[in-house]
């Protein structure tokens, strides 16, 4: 089985580069997940953030792989208390701080936030103040690449980006990493190979 896209949308942006957005659908019967390379040339984020509902404990995270799902970069950091939606977009705004930072011109976002990947792709307004200043730095960002993809994943096909936002819970201080960690070096090769999940609704 195949997985299917629905929602195809164009970002227009004031530059030439348009973000592409899809959005999977829902589906009755299991659906196939798993972790897709980037294409050659391209860099690949995926983003993740993490809230605890008791605390309200925030912590966000992401990991940076290439077209041969080399490990390139990760970062994990505790935000305090906050909630999940703005965990997600505060995870994918420091992920494109170090796009940045590390000259990434062509990248390949993925997160399994729809609700992000919504208001990201249709301009859909928000009344969250905090929210409306990590739409404002994305889009910025967005606007210096010279390609981007934005697209929503399953949670199965998240794993790694999952695994460093729980992390982040623990740490002090935020912190990237070269080389992956202990933590995530199963779900990298796990990813790599192709591990295909079956998600239910």
């Amino acid at each position: 089985m195949t997985l299917t896209f629905s929602n195809v949308l164009r970002y227009q942006k004031l530059t030439k580069n348009p973000v592409q957005i899809f959005i999977r659908s829902w589906h009755k019967e299991p659906v196939p997940v798993s972790w897709k390379k980037p294409e050659i040339g391209w860099t690949k984020l995926n983003f993740d953030g993490s809230c605890k509902c008791k605390t309200g404990k925030s912590s966000i995270g992401g990991v940076f792989r290439n077209h041969k799902a080399e490990f390139l970069l990760g970062y994990a950091e505790s935000i305090g208390k906050t909630n999940s939606t703005i965990a997600e977009f505060a995870a994918l705004r420091r992920g494109l701080e170090l796009v940045l930072e590390n000259g990434w011109s062509d990248v390949w976002l993925e997160g399994d936030s729809k609700t992000l990947i919504e208001i990201i792709g249709r301009k859909r307004s928000v009344k969250c103040a905090e929210v409306q200043r990590h739409i404002s730095c994305i889009n910025l960002i967005i606007t210096t690449l010279d390609n981007c993809k934005v697209t929503h994943i399953f949670r199965e096909g998240n794993r790694a980006a999952d695994k460093f936002a729980q992390m982040g819970h623990q740490l002090k201080k935020p912190q990237i990493w070269h080389v992956p960690p202990n933590e995530v070096l199963r779900i990298c090769r796990e990813d790599a190979d192709g591990k295909v999940f079956l998600r239910r609704r």
